[in-house]
């Protein structure tokens, strides 16, 4: 059974997105005893869900208390959340990396084309300092597959960094430079650029950031001082297996086999019309082995087309309905 949820990126409609999550949705009620439990404490019957608008969605903290894991074939890695010293991360178990590399590969050339044409240029100093971040796995697995000699990754390297972005800008190479904004922002600042075959893709990650940021006047900011008509960005986290990208104007959009969906603020239980600020909840398809039905913490506006805006995130993060099970 689990075997035939492996061609969630052969999905092309939204008929067989509905049929996949469905059938994926009972999957992992009757096998992952975390996501039953909530599913019972709310009174979701698996056998009265017949659109994946009444699918409940996990809060995205329960990945921090407890282990979002189906107990079979048992995991073979697992990546962790970003967090000061203290503080719970969450952990996200994964069965298969091959799941992995099928998601974030086939994600990235349906946006962007094949990866081997590209240069790609990580900017990712908070990540790399610690262990088990899925976006430097990621990033490492799409530099090797670039096979480009200048593809790699930075930390505070500033001059090597200039010096390798305007030979590939010589060579017109096409270029992502993927970064974290902090360290965006630092970098736009240091150099006169002016970048005609590279692509800026932000992370997000306002690490040690006095200066609070609109995500429009960010763009903006660094599209300026790059030298660049759009700045282009990648949503995703470590609960999930798949990205959405943005190629400006901070408007993003999924894959196929992920989906986006809003929820009230009030109630996390209603889902709320098109246009409106609300919780985000996503379907991740790829995410087979943990929960493909999450409740994030962010706030943001779904459009009829399917794209959506990130607005910030909920007050101190704590999505509601987390109450309902204690660790």
């Amino acid at each position: 059974m689990r075997d035939a949820f492996k061609q969630f990126d052969q999905i092309t409609n939204s008929e067989a997105f509905a049929a996949q999550a469905l059938a994926l949705f009972t999957y992992q009620y009757e096998n992952n005893t975390v996501y039953r439990s909530y599913c019972d404490l709310i009174n979701t019957n698996p056998v009265e869900v017949k659109t994946i608008q009444e699918i409940p969605f996990l809060p995205i903290q329960f990945f921090k208390t407890h282990k979002i894991y189906s107990p079979d074939p048992p995991p073979v890695n697992y990546f962790e959340s970003s967090g000061t010293t203290g503080q719970i991360r969450s952990k996200h178990y994964v069965g298969d990396l091959q799941t992995y590399h099928q998601s974030f590969e086939k994600g990235f050339e349906l946006f962007y084309g094949p990866i081997e044409e590209y240069a790609l240029v990580a900017l990712l100093p908070s990540y790399l300092e610690r262990d088990n971040a899925s976006l430097v796995y990621m990033a490492n697995a799409l530099i090797k597959k670039t096979k480009h000699p200048l593809s790699g990754f930075y930390l505070n390297e500033w001059e090597q960094l200039k010096y390798t972005l305007d030979l590939l800008e010589q060579k017109e190479q096409k270029t992502i430079l993927l970064g974290v904004t902090f360290a965006l922002l630092e970098v736009a600042e240091k150099y006169d650029w002016k970048l005609n075959h590279t692509l800026i893709m932000e992370t997000g990650g306002m690490k040690g950031m006095q200066k609070e940021w609109v995500k429009s006047a960010l763009h903006k900011y660094l599209g300026e001082h790059f030298g660049v008509s759009a700045i282009h960005a990648e949503y995703g986290m470590t609960e999930l297996l798949s990205q959405a990208y943005s190629k400006g104007n901070g408007l993003f959009y999924c894959p196929p086999w992920m989906k986006v969906l809003t929820r009230a603020t009030e109630d996390p239980f209603e889902l709320i019309e098109y246009g409106k600020t609300g919780g985000v909840n996503i379907i991740d398809l790829a995410n087979i082995d943990s929960c493909a039905f999450i409740a994030t913490e962010d706030l943001g506006i779904l459009y009829p087309d399917g794209g959506f805006e990130i607005q910030g995130r909920f007050d101190q993060a704590e999505v509601r309905g987390c109450n309902l099970m204690v660790v």
